[in-house]
Parts: structure tokens; sequence; C-alpha cells
């Protein structure tokens, strides 16, 4: 028990420190922008980012839970591996050819104008056209890094994680201080470099090309759970952000908006901690063949730690929030520590909500998963909706807290209701 326990925090405290260069990449790139842009032009950004993640989702089909636990339970046996590999593969590379087609007549359909205000519509058109690239680097980042994840090469994993990181900062900060390309285009390429070192470094372990067309195996049958409970949610959460920030907008000004993007953006920077370090705790270590006592044994621990860690970290984050967002966003995003509070009590929830909901993703209970996650994101969208009407920018807030506790309830029902192996 105490050599399971050391290993536990072994790996919490070896992925939390990888997490931690990624979080320091965000608050680069974001302390950059908020410097830079006023909040209402931080807020187009934010939709352009929500467009950018729905086309990384459908182009990758989300399957980056997939290519961690696939690759874990088949890294024993070579030819079964990379055949999973080749059929990931090339359910990618369909989806890719797909998005590809669909940001171009998107690009030339859409009316920019009016979902990105104050931006020239020829500026958004060159952004999207510069976000193809861009989306497929980071498919790549995030494809090889899951696979050094589950063959369990957590050094080549954190160096694909940590040079990545780095290569997004530089890019950002030098198109930044020199001009040379639209805030939106330097969104939209900032992984391209990060792209070419990760293939590089996961080639030398072994996930290549060539490994994929030397299969004589095109194993895609599993990939189609992971690939429904990552795409769904992919597509309906940056959805649902742009209908809440596009709300606020209209209801108390995009200066608002803007507001409310740096309170988000601060609960995503620690949110992506969490969200990192548990598909490393969790992913590799849950399968639907365990016994309950074993799966008891396996999770409980985490669990616990997770919400300890978690309500040390927000009580830190309330007493230091005005710091805070000084550190993180800048002046002008100072109302942002007003709102704070409700905020971070929805991150506690959160927090726990991901360690339930990682245990549906490892046993591939896609029903269940996307019942809980679209319910989720639509309980937060007409939370939003009446929140402002009645508390104006304390909705929000507000909604995203109710959200996160209504599912952090239903996710702990849900998980002591799955039937485990007799043992």
């Amino acid at each position: 028990m105490v050599d399971s326990s050391s290993k536990i925090w072994k790996l919490f405290f070896g992925s939390g420190s990888v997490t931690l260069f990624n979080t320091l990449r965000a608050f680069v790139i974001n302390k950059l922008l908020a410097v830079f842009l006023p909040p209402a032009a931080f807020a187009c950004v934010g939709q352009f980012v929500n467009w950018m993640s729905i086309g990384q989702a459908t182009s990758s089909l989300a399957m980056q839970n997939g290519w961690v636990s696939l690759t874990a339970q088949n890294k024993d046996n070579l030819k079964n591996l990379h055949g999973v590999w080749r059929g990931g593969f090339r359910l990618t590379t369909f989806a890719t050819i797909f998005t590809c087609i669909a940001a171009v007549l998107f690009c030339f359909v859409a009316p920019l104008d009016k979902m990105l205000p104050g931006v020239p519509p020829r500026l958004v058109q060159a952004a999207i056209l510069f976000a193809l690239p861009g989306i497929l680097a980071m498919n790549i980042v995030t494809i090889c890094s899951s696979v050094m994840n589950g063959l369990g090469k957590v050094r080549r994993w954190a160096v694909i994680q940590i040079v990545a990181s780095l290569f997004q900062m530089l890019w950002v900060a030098f198109f930044l201080y020199t001009g040379r390309l639209s805030v939106l285009s330097i969104i939209a390429t900032q992984s391209v470099v990060a792209g070419f070192f990760a293939a590089r470094v996961a080639s030398r372990a072994g996930f290549n090309i060539k490994t994929f067309r030397e299969s004589a195996l095109d194993i895609r049958g599993p990939w189609l759970s992971y690939a429904v409970m990552g795409l769904v949610p992919m597509i309906v959460a940056p959805l649902v952000l742009m209908f809440v920030r596009s709300l606020v907008g209209a209801e108390l000004g995009w200066n608002a908006a803007g507001i409310w993007q740096g309170v988000y953006k601060i609960s995503d920077f620690f949110a992506s901690i969490f969200s990192a370090v548990l598909g490393v705790l969790i992913l590799p270590r849950i399968s639907r063949e365990m016994t309950r006592e074993r799966f008891g044994k396996e999770f409980y621990p985490i669990f616990a730690r997770m919400m300890g860690f978690t309500f040390v970290f927000c009580v830190i984050l309330f007493f230091f929030r005005s710091l805070v967002v000084s550190i993180l966003l800048s002046e002008s995003y100072a109302p942002a520590a007003y709102y704070m509070p409700i905020q971070l009590l929805g991150d506690l929830f959160r927090s726990g909500g991901w360690c339930f909901g990682m245990v549906l993703i490892a046993r591939r209970e896609t029903g269940k998963f996307l019942f809980v996650e679209v319910g989720a994101n639509l309980l937060f969208a007409v939370a939003t909706f009446v929140g402002i009407r009645l508390f104006e920018m304390h909705g929000p807030m507000m909604a995203y807290a109710l959200e996160n506790f209504v599912t952090f309830i239903v996710l702990i029902v849900v998980v002591r209701r799955l039937k485990w192996n007799i043992q």
C-alpha cells in the first residue's frame, strides 16, 4: 500500500510538473494577448479559438484518449498495436480532409463580420486558411504525446509536451512583437514547428507512418466509442462557450464579454493541469475488466488526492485572486477578480467530475458519458441565459458553478452503478 501510494504521488507530481509547463505556455500566450488587446478584442480571439477547437475535434475525431488507452492495452502485442495505430491514423486522415473542405467553405460563406465584430473579414479569412496547417500540427502533437503516454515512455511524453509548449510561446511572442501576422493568424499557426518536433520524437520510439503502412491489420472498431465520446463534447463545449460569450456581449457589451473570457481563461489555466494529470493517472490504469475491489484501490486514492489538492489550490486563489488577475491578464481586466469566488467553487466540482468522467472514458461507457456531457453543456447554456437576466454579470459564473456541481453528483451516481467483473 505504501509503495502504491508513493507511486501515485510520483506520477501526480511528475505529470503535474509537465502540465505546469503547459500552463506556463497558456499563461504567457494569454498574458501577451491581454497586454496587447482590449477586452472586446480578447473576446473575439476567444471566439476564434473556439472555432479552432471545433476544427481540431472534427479533424482528429477527438480520439486522444483512445490513443492513450488503446496503446496501453495493446503495447504487449505489437501486431495488434500496429493495426490499432493504422486504423486510428486512417480515420484521422479522412476526418482531416473533410475538415479542410468544410473550413474553406465556411471561410467564404459565413457572415464573419457579424461573428467577430470589429475584425476585418479579410483578416478572418486569412486566419482560417492559416489555421488548417495549424490544426494539423496540433493534432500531431496531441497524438504523438498520447501514444508516448500509452507506451509508458514518460520521458518522451514530457519532452514533447515541454518543447512543444516552448515553441508555441516563442512563436506567439515573436510575431506579436514584430507584427508580421495578424493576431488571429498568429494563434492559428502557433503549433506548426511543435508538430514537426513531436513527430520526430515519436518516430524514434517506433510511432511513424512506415509502421502504419507495413501493418497487415487495420483495426478501426475500438476507435468508434472513443471518437464519439471525444467528438461530441469537443464540438458541443466550444459551441456553448461561443453562445455564452455572444450572449454576454449582446446583453452586457463586448467589454463585459472580455472580462468573462478572462475569468473563464483563469479556470482553464488550472483545469488544464488537472485534466492532463488525470489522463496520466487514470486512463492507463482503469478498464472494464477490473473487479470492483481493484477499481476502488486504484481509483479512490487518486480521487482523494486530487480533491484535496484542488481544494487547497482554490483557497489560495481565492485569497490572492486580485494578484492572479493582474499576473495572468492585465490591469484592464481587474473587475474579473470580483467575479472569481463563485467560479472557483465551480472549479472544485469540475475537478471531481473529471475524475469520475475519466472512468467512463477508460471503460468506453459511451452512452453514459455522452448523456452527462451533453446534459452538462446544455445546463450551462440555459443557466447562463437565465442567470444574466437575474444576476447580470454574476450569471455566467453562477451557471458554471451550478453546472459543475450537478455534473459531479450525477457522475458519482453513474460510476457507482457501473457493473464490474466478479472476483
